[in-house]
């Protein structure tokens, strides 16, 4: 496994980078903290498990994926004051958002039942949109055609638009 890390630590920190994007400013989760803690996460399975580089990829796209929800829930439970926000320099008052669950917290909860229904599919999704790898790519790691990947990823967005669309 720290041959395999080492080999694909750029990748790894692209993706992890890609993971970490849509978070708040000024938190302490950033891209190679995520990708140390996704090595902490993986190190003990067997690096032979994974039968290419795109496989792996995806298992720590799903690990990084996981970390990153752990962090924005523990970022907002109550308990520490998550369900407030500093408005800025000059105010020092505190606001408290509204009962509106995350982003994040509706796309973990439509990912974990795409991987339910298809774990194809959402090892689609992790690749294509957390790993960053272009529909041609997952194509040739998996040996299919192009159009059937475009099919399967037409019904990955729908499933998750559906899914995150009833979870509301």
């Amino acid at each position: 496994m720290d041959a395999l890390f080492a080999s694909l630590y750029g990748e790894l920190h692209r993706l992890a980078a890609r993971h970490v994007h849509g978070l708040p400013p000024g938190g302490s989760l950033g891209t190679t903290t995520l990708v140390h803690e996704a090595y902490l996460k993986l190190r003990d399975l067997d690096g032979d498990r994974f039968a290419d580089r795109g496989r792996f990829l995806a298992y720590a796209s799903r690990a990084m994926r996981s970390l990153v929800i752990d962090y924005a829930r523990r970022r907002r439970t109550k308990k520490r004051g998550g369900e407030y926000h500093l408005l800025g320099a000059d105010q020092t008052e505190l606001v408290a958002e509204g009962p509106r669950e995350p982003a994040v917290e509706s796309l973990a909860a439509a990912m974990e039942e795409v991987d339910r229904l298809d774990p194809a599919t959402a090892q689609l999704v992790d690749l294509h949109v957390f790993c960053g790898l272009s529909l041609v790519e997952i194509a040739g790691l998996r040996g299919a055609s192009e159009r059937t990947l475009q099919r399967d990823w037409r019904k990955a967005r729908l499933l998750l638009r559906h899914l995150i669309a009833t979870a509301d």
